[in-house]
């Protein structure tokens, strides 16, 4: 059976690149699940989503919060480039919830609609919000 290769890339680091089974990604136009012969598309993700991978070995979902960025697919090729993320295993998930109550707050100002989406991406990343 076909593999993805995929690439989860941000500006300091690669995050995660691999053959996967499917991967899926909330982006401006709506929920994205990307399969194997998916068809060639380019997508602006959701500042303040999740993007999940689904390893072809079997193992766990990988499961990252993203801030601004972008996917491309090309052939059975996936690339997705974001400003900032964090996998799951690396959320701080008090500090997540700090982050959410100032958002909250509304002390962010204009920011903090965006702030609040980013705090409930890394909670949700981490497992402890719907």
């Amino acid at each position: 059976m076909a593999k993805l290769k995929v690439g989860l890339v941000s500006p300091e680091r690669e995050v995660w690149a691999g053959e996967a089974d499917q991967v899926i990604a909330k982006t401006i136009e709506g929920s994205m699940g990307i399969l194997p012969g998916h068809a060639p598309v380019l997508g602006v993700l959701v500042d303040g989503s999740v993007v999940r991978i689904k390893p072809a070995d079997g193992g766990d979902w990988i499961v990252a919060a993203i801030g601004s960025g972008f996917f491309s697919v090309a052939g059975d090729e996936v690339s997705v480039l974001v400003e900032q993320v964090e996998l799951s295993d690396e959320i701080d998930v008090n500090a997540a919830r700090a982050a959410l109550e100032q958002a909250m707050s509304g002390s962010e100002g204009d920011d903090s609609a965006v702030a609040e989406r980013r705090a409930r991406a890394r909670l949700l990343a981490a497992g402890v919000e719907d």
